[in-house]
């Protein structure tokens, strides 16, 4: 098959050369001009964020893009009835940094196509809207906040907690001081998840490009159980249920804790000195490589944040089955999607607060357009988004390290040189992280 010159430059420049950025359309700042937005990954967590933006007035979703062209009918035909125009329809994100009219790309890909896409997107102009975990590993998320910062661009990562009026209440009570001297804070996962078996791999789906859904990561057979939704059971294209759900409560419990350091007058640093782990695969008998039993004890100076992980529980803990909880000497908080509640120093509860609210997904995507229109920092910008997806990356490599691990912050490195290796990763050609 032939390729033309610009396709073999655009693939060429993969394998290292910063990409020069072309020019682009800038927004007249204007409330009534729509934001052009291309959505790339359209399956699970990518329809529902295809569908919410296509939703929004200001928005017009000018293509859909997805590796497996079987998704294209009924995602194109539900978007033309969301906004009433019909998008066009892609198979390789290239063709999206080319167009010089598109605005933002927004990425509900597998979590080892954040990186390479978002990067390749700031270079080329374009804003993005990536999901959660916001990299596969800490070397990626470190690019990708250095092409954001270089190239001035806005990416806000799917922690949508971050535009939720309720946790920030909670925050707000805990950094009023009533929980006195606060240096323990947990998140946890008890909701029951079933098993994905042990299914023999199959010759790939017609219209579907393997190839180019593997990308970076090694050259496999196609197994359906590798693809789609559970590819986030395996090294090569996930963070396990850690990076899944794990990233929104350790977030919701490390934001409480930074607000009861706040309280004392102290800040809590954005990395741990240190991190180890405990659990293992223990209760599925089937393909998945992560842990389905798991505890995470961050280490930081004078306080621990914890993860707790059960997938094969269905009891929940404090009340909710996904939640986090901030300890003190006085009494603690407990924060859910249901809500949040104080509690004092006897366990009596003291106040109660609201839960995730149905428009606070939305709230995220309209924060994350109004940088782009006025400027600002978004609510889960990537800085914050590096550091929440990095606490997930430390777990998960002090958990195949089967050992405590020492982290410098300084350099983002381990103090332990051969744990260094889950640090990043081995990237199949021409698929490399570019240079920033």
């Amino acid at each position: 098959m032939s390729i033309d010159r610009r396709t073999f430059l655009r693939t060429s420049a993969l394998a290292g050369a910063t990409l020069a950025a072309p020019a682009f359309r800038k927004l007249s700042g204007s409330p009534n001009e729509r934001f052009r937005v291309a959505c790339m990954g359209v399956r699970g967590r990518g329809r529902g964020l295809l569908y919410g933006f296509a939703e929004l007035p200001e928005v017009e979703v000018v293509t859909v893009c997805d590796v497996d062209s079987r998704l294209f009918e009924e995602r194109v035909k539900r978007v033309e009835e969301l906004q009433g125009k019909r998008p066009a329809v892609e198979t390789d994100f290239r063709r999206l940094l080319d167009d010089k009219s598109i605005d933002a790309i927004v990425m509900g890909t597998p979590t080892h196509w954040h990186a390479i896409p978002t990067i390749l997107a700031c270079q080329a102009g374009k804003h993005v809207y990536v999901e959660k975990p916001a990299s596969h590993n800490i070397r990626e998320g470190q690019a990708m906040l250095k092409a954001a910062r270089k190239y001035n661009k806005i990416v806000q990562v799917g922690i949508q907690s971050r535009s939720g009026s309720n946790y920030e209440e909670a925050c707000d009570y805990i950094r009023s001081g009533v929980l006195g001297k606060a240096m323990f804070a947990k998140g946890w996962e008890s909701a029951r998840q079933g098993s994905i078996g042990h299914p023999a791999d199959e010759p790939t789906p017609k219209g579907v490009d393997y190839d180019m859904w593997l990308g970076p990561a090694p050259k496999r057979p196609f197994n359906p159980v590798r693809f789609h939704s559970n590819w986030r059971w395996f090294f090569d294209y996930g963070c396990g249920d850690l990076g899944n759900d794990g990233v929104h409560r350790t977030d919701y419990a490390r934001r409480g804790l930074a607000a009861a350091f706040e309280a004392q007058g102290k800040t809590l640093p954005d990395w741990p000195t240190a991190v180890s782990t405990s659990g293992g695969k223990y209760f599925f008998d089937d393909a998945q490589q992560w842990p389905d039993t798991l505890i995470v004890n961050w280490d930081y100076p004078g306080a621990t944040l914890m993860y707790e992980m059960r997938l094969w529980s269905n009891p929940p803990i404090e009340g909710f089955a996904e939640g986090a909880a901030v300890y003190g000497e006085n009494g603690y908080v407990i924060i859910g999607n249901g809500g949040w509640r104080a509690h004092g120093p006897k366990g009596e509860l003291v106040k109660e607060g609201s839960g995730l609210k149905s428009d606070d997904d939305v709230k995220h995507k309209r924060d994350f357009l109004k940088c782009i229109r006025d400027g600002g920092t978004p609510a889960c910008d990537m800085q914050i988004g590096h550091v929440a997806s990095g606490l997930i990356h430390l777990g998960n490599a002090a958990w195949r390290m089967d050992q405590k691990l020492h982290f410098d912050a300084k350099t983002e490195q381990f103090k332990e040189p051969e744990a260094n290796k889950y640090l990043g990763r081995t990237y199949r050609e021409p698929w490399v992280l570019p240079k920033v």
